[in-house]
């Protein structure tokens, strides 16, 4: 029962595409002969048009500036080099492994309706099974019959276990219930429980997944809580999730739809707006397009 770490589970990050590269935008500044101000400008620039947001922009530029002049360099090979080393520091920071160690080990995802989740659910268990984990999922969003429906496709294309609420409507807390008991039964390794994306009120969504946490809790801890996250819709999907990473008690992130987006610099912003590790990034339709989060990996293909 050994904890999911970087070397047994994301190594397929190494050969995923580069949809997300600042190189292109970044081509000309490494170019040039020499580092000038138009160098910084044009740097500038391209952070910001890859959504690291001004201050997290700001603060590298800074920062750069001071180890350039520390080193007295003037080469724009040092100044790629110092820049990855920067980001790979920055996203470093936070721990990024799964922490998967209890059996069975219980994973909340949550977050609004549209973001990816329950797509995003599919794919985490197909990410685990080609590890040769065991997996359930437990259809707790109750409220949405496709929701349902979509899940248990997602979960026999992953070749998993389902759960399925007997009515629409049923409390989602029993459902959670029920999956947790089949995976104690069946020695299953893993649960994954989708929940309510939207309810009518923030605290009504807020004290469903409270009593989710309850009832699990007196089966097994509960190992993760997965807060899912739409790269393409930047601050403001941050901003709708808001009442998730105040109340939820949220581990990790995951970050869908980093594909063709341009926004590599939200996987920085975000994780340090939050303080909450990045665990899992999603970059493609397919169910083997989800990933674990690999910093090293993910600032090659980046920066190029």
């Amino acid at each position: 029962m050994t904890t999911i770490t970087e070397a047994s589970l994301p190594a397929k990050v190494a050969g995923m595409a580069n949809p997300w590269s600042l190189s292109g935008a970044l081509r000309g500044v490494f170019a040039r002969k020499t580092i000038d101000d138009t160098t910084w400008d044009d740097l500038e620039t391209s952070l910001i048009g890859a959504d690291f947001g001004p201050d997290v922009t700001e603060q590298i530029t800074e920062d750069l500036r001071e180890k350039v002049a520390r080193y007295n360099t003037t080469d724009p090979a040092d100044l790629r080099r110092m820049l990855r080393e920067t980001l790979e520091e920055r996203l470093s920071k936070l721990d990024s492994t799964l922490k998967l160690t209890n059996r069975p080990a219980v994973v909340l995802v949550v977050g609004v309706n549209g973001v990816g989740k329950t797509t995003t659910i599919g794919k985490f268990a197909k990410f685990l099974r080609n590890y040769d984990r065991t997996v359930v999922v437990g259809a707790a969003d109750t409220f949405r019959a496709a929701a349902v429906e979509q899940l248990a496709t997602w979960a026999e294309r992953a070749g998993v276990q389902i759960v399925k609420p007997q009515a629409q409507g049923q409390d989602p807390a029993s459902v959670a219930f029920q999956t947790v008991d089949l995976a104690k039964r069946e020695g299953i390794e893993i649960v994954i429980i989708d929940t309510a994306g939207r309810l009518q009120t923030k605290s009504g969504l807020m004290d469903e997944l409270g009593k989710i946490k309850r009832v699990v809790e007196k089966q097994s801890e509960i190992a993760e809580v997965l807060l899912v996250l739409d790269a393409t819709t930047g601050q403001n999907g941050l901003a709708q999730a808001q009442a998730f990473i105040e109340h939820a008690g949220v581990t990790g992130l995951v970050l869908t739809k980093l594909d063709g987006s341009a926004r590599g610099g939200f996987v920085l912003a975000v994780q340090e707006q939050t303080g909450i590790p990045i665990k899992l990034v999603g970059q493609g339709e397919k169910i083997g397009d989800l990933t674990g989060f690999t910093p090293h990996v993910f600032v090659q293909n980046l920066i190029g």
